[in-house]
């Protein structure tokens, strides 16, 4: 089973990762994992702070001679913006901190966010106190949990990609077989130029008007082997935990595991993915289509994983909305902090991330192994039984 958490602050020293699980003899490096980090901070829409961060993730433990040691991996990516936030964010005790400039008290209340709710659960007089874990900064240190994930499923053929087919209402035409390079140089990770162009400039508006605009994102993962997940129990079904993956990124409100809702009008006959004839030994189980986005009762089927979500447009507005003071609850404009105008291009590197750590971790679930030439043995065994009954039992 492979865990992972991360700790930090938007504005603080920096965030911090602890991943377990992961087998010895694994290759690995900061500059792979720094690929990772530099794809996330690159997309049209984005806002300063990327202008301020050069995000590399210190590898600080589990790895020894540029292979991993089985013990936990631990990671640190600095903050380069904690230089203009030390006072306002101290982690030692401040007896009357400033109410000027950064270190001032946020009570204007932002919709959208976790300012409320935070506030009140924690009982804060203080949203900061809020917002500085709630703040997406904190994907980087997904980004980077994510990368060793990809990491080790590329050892056994798995590739994942990501690609935006909307944002602000304008539509992707998706060509049949998507050029993955092109995908790379398009400044909202779009595979169709027209409609890219057409969402750069749904953003300049957006950003015009002081407003944000949202957008949706598929991930597609390659050669995922047939079994992972289980039907047995509710938590275990791949879907699930992809789904709730996905949905624990910010600002994402929708999850499908391949087309969703464009199936679920239609009848029973036309959404079904037909299994063929077994002609090839050295690839059994092939389908017709891939409607149900590569999973069938909670187990990965063996065609690519398809997985779609939406994000909502960002809460942080330049023109920001009416709300209350946390204080004395009247009508304020809410807080603004600077963000981005649109995050659907980055979100797809994060997606890709939060999949990744999902299906290593079932991998690993599936295949065990301590090192990473145990886990391969497994692995092959397993896939040489793959296949009809009578020949491969």
């Amino acid at each position: 089973m492979i865990r992972w958490f991360t700790a930090g602050e938007s504005h603080g020293q920096g965030l911090m990762i602890i991943m377990e699980g992961v087998p010895a003899a694994l290759p690995l490096s900061e500059e792979y994992i720094g690929v990772q980090l530099a794809r996330r901070q690159r997309g049209y829409g984005r806002g300063g702070r990327m202008l301020i961060e050069q995000d590399w993730a210190h590898l600080m433990t589990g790895v020894r001679h540029g292979l991993t040691l089985g013990s936990p991996i631990g990671m640190t990516i600095e903050n380069k913006d904690w230089a203009n936030w030390q006072e306002a964010m101290a982690v030692e005790y401040v007896e009357n901190p400033s109410q000027e400039g950064r270190g001032r008290r946020v009570t204007r209340l932002r919709p959208g966010h976790a300012d409320l709710p935070g506030a009140m659960k924690y009982g804060f007089a203080d949203v900061r106190n809020v917002l500085e874990r709630a703040s997406a900064r904190e994907t980087a240190a997904r980004v980077a949990a994510g990368a060793i994930a990809m990491r080790l499923l590329e050892e056994f053929g798995v590739k994942l990609y990501s690609h935006v087919i909307s944002i602000g209402g304008v539509a992707a035409n998706v060509p049949e077989n998507i050029d993955w390079d092109a995908v790379e140089e398009s400044p909202v990770r779009c595979a169709d130029p027209e409609a890219a162009a057409l969402m750069m400039a749904e953003i300049d508006a957006a950003r015009e008007a002081g407003d944000t605009v949202g957008g949706a994102i598929e991930v597609i993962a390659e050669n995922v082997p047939i079994g992972l997940g289980s039907h047995t129990h509710w938590d275990r079904k791949i879907d699930g935990r992809i789904a709730q993956a996905l949905m624990s990124i910010n600002a994402v409100k929708e999850v499908s595991i391949g087309p969703g809702r464009e199936v679920v009008n239609q009848r029973g006959s036309l959404v079904q993915d037909v299994i063929e004839p077994v002609t090839d030994p050295d690839n059994p189980w092939q389908r017709k289509t891939n409607r149900a986005g590569g999973t069938e009762g909670g187990m990965t089927d063996g065609m690519p994983l398809v997985a779609r979500f939406g994000i909502k447009p960002i809460a942080t507005l330049h023109n920001p909305l009416p709300s209350v003071d946390l204080d004395t609850g009247e009508p304020v404009q809410a807080h603004f902090e600077r963000s981005d105008v649109c995050q659907a291009p980055p979100a797809g590197v994060i997606g890709e991330a939060m999949v990744a750590l999902v299906l290593a971790d079932a991998f690993m679930e599936k295949f065990g192994g301590d090192a990473l030439p145990e886990t391969r043995r497994n692995y092959a065994g397993y896939m040489a039984t793959v296949g009809p009954r009578q020949v491969y039992r």
